[in-house]
């Protein structure tokens, strides 16, 4: 049952000594939660207090996102990775659960890092021969130049959407954007516009190197939507299962890309648990 308590607000320096925020909630091992693009950390607040049951669970606020500091135009994953080893060695967390860019991010900082245990991904954002298009970004960037960000949301929509969204007139898929993301949601989404894009940036650099996440060492829990219709997910959950050394998989029939976090988080945080606490 999820537990009806607040999460308490922490703050540390990262290595380059920028502010990282994050949420903290429940009592027992330390599970670090890594949110997706366009979300932050209280977007998986029900995720969190039902893994909280059982484990002290720590949810980073990505940079660019309330607390932390910004992206910077140096950005790169590293920095990802310097602020997810900050909270790591902070709280002595050795499980690490990721979502989409979050999971990329999880599965980066567990490459040769002997302190974490097992990690749990949800549809990790690892494109394979460029399965992730990126063919959005120009027109995408040039409507948040411009100011016209519901235009920016709309291409990014089509271009990295379900396979169904990219057939989408964009005359269309605007007021059906409307309609699906409301109000509060829509502002704190249109807010993390740019650093959307940083991130795809990174996701686009790091194609095909999957391989690379046979250095990791932890047990890996790769857990993805029966629904979720992107051809991308099913292909990098085959192509991961193979390379980590330590692999298990876990389909929710009936979820898409948003299991985790909108549509079922506490069936979703039930299997995390019950894998870290095998």
């Amino acid at each position: 049952m999820e537990q009806n308590i607040q999460s308490v607000t922490g703050s540390l320096k990262s290595r380059d000594g920028s502010r990282i925020g994050f949420l903290t909630v429940g009592e027992g091992p330390g599970v670090i939660v890594i949110p997706g693009a366009l979300s932050v950390a209280a977007d998986y607040g029900a995720f969190a207090r039902a893994l909280a049951e059982h484990f002290t669970v720590h949810t980073i606020e990505r940079r660019g996102r309330g607390l932390s500091g910004p992206q910077g135009d140096d950005y790169s994953i590293a920095k990802e990775l310097d602020d997810v080893l900050a909270l790591q060695s902070a709280t002595g967390a050795p499980f690490l659960v990721g979502h989409s860019y979050g999971g990329l991010v999880a599965l980066e900082a567990a490459r040769q890092n002997e302190a974490l245990t097992k990690i749990a991904v949800y549809e990790p954002g690892v494109s394979i021969g460029h399965s992730i298009p990126m063919d959005w970004m120009p027109a995408y960037e040039r409507n948040l130049v411009a100011g016209r960000d519901m235009d920016a949301f709309v291409e990014f929509n089509i271009g990295l959407g379900p396979d169904r969204a990219r057939n989408t007139p964009r005359w269309l898929m605007k007021p059906l954007l409307h309609l699906m993301v409301g109000g509060d949601r829509r502002t704190r989404m249109f807010a993390l516009l740019a650093q959307n894009l940083r991130e795809h940036r990174e996701v686009a650099r790091l194609d095909d190197s999957y391989p690379n996440y046979r250095e990791v060492m932890a047990g890996v829990l790769l857990m993805h939507g029966g629904s979720s219709d992107s051809g991308w997910v099913k292909l990098s959950i085959e192509r991961l299962a193979q390379v980590l050394p330590r692999p298990e998989t876990k389909e929710f029939p009936k979820l898409d890309h948003f299991g985790i976090d909108r549509k079922a988080p506490q069936e979703v945080a039930r299997s995390v648990s019950e894998y870290f606490r095998r």
